[in-house]
């Protein structure tokens, strides 16, 4: 019998990059973790020993439903990711992001599951009007992804207010850190780390003059077990608060690793914002979570993780 204190949780998604970190930190702290992946993009020997993994799709009602037999909360974040292929592919991303939830939502309303936290993004904000961003800023996504996870929000409230759920809303800013080995990658650390390392020539856009707020992992993993007792429904950005030039990111990885490579400018990116950081204040205040690892040591111990994969 689980101690009252302890719960059983679903994971969708949970053999992905953050996924995989959720439910290893759940499981340190004692609760019992089901995964379900179809393992298009996540690995099946990321998901943490001690974790139950299901193979199957959140479009699946069926396998969604047997995943969810005796679960007490669920923590979604199985979906598809890429801004550019979300930009050349928006139908796909509708039907897989939006269509999926909807069905994961209906089945959990389905087996008496009401408890759901979602990983959603900084992109359903668009350009920031102002910075840092509060979770009361316009929703202006301007690329289908953020579409997509706006889309999944508003879904989420809609079920708190007809059927009770209790939701948390996790606005993700910048994940990085050792473990993220989607393919293709597409996020702009660990390319510029494995370019580094390989000693090639760094792929940038827009000359790194964005501007971003780049978060840890355990950072970010930790903060869905601290609102895991939260009630109702809630917003929260998750981010480090600090703004940093993606090229000042090359020059800290440059400073690490003691050497330079070339750079490889590939112009622009349609679907990118110019600047976006959070502020994370409203996180703060209901559970007392903050970032802890700066992004100098995060780079150093990302870095050693790529290095060690040679």
């Amino acid at each position: 019998m689980r101690k009252a204190s302890l719960i059983k949780i679903l994971v969708t998604g949970g053999a992905g990059f953050i996924g995989s970190q959720v439910s290893r930190l759940l499981l340190e702290a004692d609760h019992q973790v089901v995964v379900l992946d179809n393992l298009k993009t996540g690995h099946k020997n990321a998901v943490p020993k001690g974790a139950k993994l299901i193979e199957g799709d959140i479009a699946d009602s069926q396998k969604t439903k047997l995943a969810l037999k005796d679960v007490d909360a669920v923590i979604h974040m199985a979906g598809l990711i890429v801004v550019s292929e979300s930009v050349k592919y928006p139908q796909k991303y509708f039907e897989n992001n939006v269509l999926g939830t909807v069905n994961l939502l209906e089945s959990m309303k389905d087996t008496g599951v009401k408890k759901i936290i979602f990983s959603s993004s900084a992109c359903v904000y668009g350009e920031a009007k102002k910075l840092p961003i509060t979770e009361d800023a316009p929703l202006a996504p301007d690329n289908p992804y953020g579409a997509t996870k706006a889309s999944v929000e508003a879904f989420i409230q809609s079920y708190h207010a007809i059927y009770g759920f209790d939701a948390t809303i996790l606005r993700y800013f910048n994940p990085y850190g050792p473990g993220e080995l989607h393919d293709p990658e597409t996020h702009a650390i660990p390319n510029f780390i494995k370019a580094t390392l390989a000693k090639k020539p760094i792929p940038l856009y827009w000359k790194g003059q964005q501007i971003r707020d780049f978060i840890y992992i355990e950072d970010l993993a930790r903060a869905h077990i601290d609102v895991l007792k939260l009630k109702g429904f809630n917003i929260f950005n998750l981010g480090t608060e600090t703004g940093i030039k993606v090229k000042d990111v090359v020059e800290e990885i440059f400073k690490i690793v003691g050497y330079k490579v070339p750079i490889n400018d590939l112009g622009a990116r349609p679907g990118d914002v110019h600047a976006s950081y959070a502020s994370s204040k409203k996180l703060q205040k209901a559970v007392g979570w903050r970032a802890k690892v700066s992004l100098t040591e995060g780079l150093r111990r990302t870095i050693e993780y790529f290095s060690r994969l040679d």
